[in-house]
């Protein structure tokens, strides 16, 4: 797996007790898995198709570092599913923690948003 982003998260992400929002973790997510088309593939552009089954198994706090990584797991001729793991380290006690993972569909697509055929990287 390749790590794609370290962020921390700061108190315009949270709710009032802390706690980062899920949909900004998912925000997060969705950039780490189009990085990691990208890292894979020469196409500049590709949309969200599927996110799959996503359960958030710990919670963020504000000053957590989230790390995400990723892989490609399949590719089609204009799809690709990655597989991207969120993961937190604790500001105070340094523990990090399985926060979730999820797989997710992305298509290529040209300037006016139809499919395009994926370009590997040569090499």
């Amino acid at each position: 797996m390749k790590e794609f982003q370290k962020i921390t998260l700061l108190p315009r992400d949270a709710n009032s007790y802390g706690t980062i929002f899920g949909g900004v973790i998912i925000s997060h997510i969705d950039l780490a898995g189009a990085a990691c088309c990208r890292d894979r593939f020469r196409n500049p552009r590709f949309t969200t198709r599927v996110v799959r089954e996503l359960t958030f198994q710990h919670p963020v706090q504000v000053g957590d570092l989230l790390t995400l990584s990723g892989e490609v797991l399949a590719s089609g001729n204009t799809s690709v599913t990655v597989r991207i793991v969120a993961r937190a380290l604790n500001r105070d006690t340094r523990r990090e923690e399985l926060v979730t993972e999820a797989q997710l569909v992305y298509v290529a697509v040209d300037e006016a948003g139809r499919k395009e055929p994926l370009v590997p990287w040569e090499g």
